[in-house]
């Protein structure tokens, strides 16, 4: 048996019971292609006219270039120095001092430059009481650590040292054993009001008196030949360290003093030598870091 076509099929589908009839099929209608569709124009000038000039397309606006962040230089480590604390003296000179008050605080180091080193010039190396053999200019006083010496023994009355006598001051040898050289400046500003055999005297504007020992005393009456040339400023030059001491024999340093008002043993304040270890160690730790 041949197969019905799918078009059978669907012929015979789509019968009545009474017969299949075919329709004619409708003629095809002829239809027109859609007019196309006019593109918009500008309207033509009027005669005579100039055309205007087409309308320039917008620059492309960049984009922002972000400008480059510099970095941050590198924050320094602070400059330190080996040192000793505050009250501990060289074996066998004494008792020091337990006070750590800061009595000359922002007060500019006594020595125009560094090094500078803190020691004492009695129990040092070419001192009267020295550790061993060796003269003043010996390697081992020119180094570090700083070594507080106030208080050191001696028969001066301090009324701040453990003792009620004691030294004064703080022995500071400059950077070289060599006289007249090394310069010491104002520790702050304010008028010089003794000038001695071997002794400056300077008041400050704070009412802090500071003492100069064992400088060049003939360089120091040359910068100051009057009483008016002695208002100082603070980091001026006023000598060089030298080994003055009235004809007496010391080593070639600066013996360095505060006095200040305080009270002692529940005495009303006066006027006093006070520890200078702790204003020296403040402002020589300023001036390594550029900061005098």
């Amino acid at each position: 048996m041949k197969r019905l076509t799918l078009a059978a099929l669907l012929l015979l589908t789509a019968c009545s019971p009474n017969g299949c009839v075919l329709e004619p099929a409708a003629p095809a209608v002829k239809t027109d292609p859609p007019a196309p569709v006019p593109t918009p124009t500008e309207p033509a000038p009027p005669p005579g006219e100039v055309p205007p000039a087409p309308i320039p397309e917008p620059e492309p606006v960049p984009e922002p270039v972000a400008e480059p962040v510099p970095e941050a230089p590198p924050v320094p480590e602070p400059v330190s120095w080996p040192h000793d604390p505050g009250g501990a003296l060289p074996p066998g000179s004494g008792s020091g001092a337990t006070d750590a008050t800061l009595w000359a605080a922002g007060m500019r180091f006594p020595m125009e430059a560094g090094p500078a080193y803190a020691n004492s010039q009695v129990y040092g190396y070419g001192g009267f009481a020295a550790p061993g053999p060796g003269g003043q200019c010996d390697a081992r006083n020119y180094a570090y650590p700083w070594r507080d010496n106030f208080c050191e023994t001696r028969s001066w009355t301090n009324g701040m040292c453990p003792a009620g006598r004691g030294h004064q001051g703080q022995d500071i040898r400059p950077a070289t054993c060599v006289k007249k050289v090394h310069w010491i400046v104002a520790a702050e500003s304010g008028r010089i009001t003794s000038i001695g055999s071997y002794t400056v005297t300077l008041l400050g504007d704070s009412g802090r008196i500071y003492r100069y020992l064992h400088m060049d005393m003939a360089g120091v009456n040359a910068l100051f030949p009057t009483m008016a040339s002695r208002n100082v400023e603070r980091g001026q030059q006023i000598g060089q360290v030298s080994a003055d001491f009235g004809g007496n024999a010391t080593t070639i340093h600066l013996h360095f003093e505060i006095k200040a008002p305080v009270s002692i043993a529940g005495s009303p304040a006066s006027v006093n030598f006070v520890p200078t270890y702790t204003s020296l160690v403040d402002s020589y730790g300023r001036m390594l870091n550029g900061g005098a």
